[in-house]
């Protein structure tokens, strides 16, 4: 009853989610998780040494980063475990600080950035340019609650997707040419173990997030912040 009682704001977002999952209101935030995917690619790829080349999301959500260099074990693992750290991040920010307009006016422009330097299909720099440019409006005339709680959905988009996209890429259909696929072809085993594997370190990072980062309360005043 406790926990219900200090956290009913993201069982109600969660819930929320869940419910919506299948239906097109959710859709551009999972084209935006997607977005995270393929930008933990990338920063993966310049952070070892590479250079990336080509980064496009689709309306069928999915996408890719073409690049040339880097290590490769580590980009390609970068996918999902990394734009789950990023949501994990989000959520902990918009939890535990009062920076949530100012990271989300970061967000956008590293979207814009992005954007700028490796999109050239036209879907994707529509969806880059309008997310980018609406977190810069978000963050400038909109109260730091409305950031705080855009923070937050952003995040636990992330926590319920990168999971399930887990299990379905590379465990339920793992002929499909997904990273652990291209994983198990470079480095061997099969794609079914790097997914398991992905899986197993992806709950224990939400089982972490859940366990010590919520703390005793995380229901957000929207009166108390107003007034900061």
């Amino acid at each position: 009853m406790q926990l219900v009682k200090g956290h009913w704001q993201l069982i109600a977002i969660t819930c929320v989610l869940f419910l919506l999952w299948n239906t097109p209101v959710v859709i551009p935030l999972k084209i935006l998780v997607v977005f995270l995917h393929e930008l933990a690619h990338a920063v993966a790829t310049v952070l070892t040494g590479g250079s990336v080349v080509d980064l496009s999301i689709s309306p069928q959500q999915g996408g890719h980063v073409i690049s040339r260099g880097g290590n490769r074990f580590i980009t390609l693992s970068a996918g999902y475990l990394g734009s789950l750290l990023i949501g994990i991040t989000l959520l902990m920010i918009a939890l535990r600080t009062n920076a949530d307009r100012a990271v989300l006016a970061l967000f956008g422009c590293l979207t814009l950035l992005v954007a700028l330097l490796y999109v050239r299909d036209w879907f994707a720099l529509f969806f880059c340019a309008a997310t980018g440019l609406g977190m810069l409006a978000i963050a400038r005339y909109l109260s730091r609650p409305v950031n705080d709680m855009i923070l937050r959905v952003i995040g636990l988009s992330s926590i319920i997707y990168v999971p399930y996209d887990i299990f379905d890429d590379t465990i339920r259909r793992s002929g499909v040419r997904s990273d652990a696929y291209m994983l198990a072809e470079e480095f061997g085993g099969p794609t079914m173990f790097w997914g398991a594997l992905w899986l197993v370190l992806s709950l224990g990072a939400i089982f972490c997030c859940v366990r010590y980062g919520l703390g005793e309360n995380s229901n957000l005043s929207f009166r108390e912040k107003a007034r900061n």
